[in-house]
């Protein structure tokens, strides 16, 4: 698959990544005991479900290809399939990372996702 994945992910929490090399995961996603993912459709719904008003928050776009078996695609809600990464993700399967701002509605400014790496 090589359509890109996407995490959001409070900008502090990111930062700290960046000087790990790699994303082990929000406490969310340690408390699943995976890394959630979204598609480009599925990322609008994710952000106003759990992220609701929140600022400070970036868009990190993944490369799936990179992430092997550890990424698998699961049913949640309403039986959509979600990518799950079961594993810390590796900063060179990033593509790109972007701010994720709230618009003047209170619902995040997404940018085109349709766009290329």
């Amino acid at each position: 698959m090589s359509e890109l994945v996407y995490k959001i992910c409070p900008e502090a929490l990111w930062r700290e990544a960046e000087a790990a090399g790699r994303f082990a995961g929000a406490p969310v996603d340690h408390a699943d005991g995976f890394i959630h993912f979204s598609t480009a459709r599925q990322a609008p719904e994710t952000a106003a479900r759990h992220f609701a008003g929140a600022r400070d928050l970036l868009l990190v776009a993944v490369r799936p290809g990179p992430l092997g078996p550890l990424l698998k695609w699961e049913p949640s809600r309403g039986g959509d399939l979600f990518p799950h990464l079961y594993g810390a993700l590796p900063l060179a399967a990033v593509a790109w990372v972007k701010p994720l701002p709230l618009g003047p509605d209170g619902r995040h400014v997404f940018p085109d996702l349709g766009e290329a790496e």
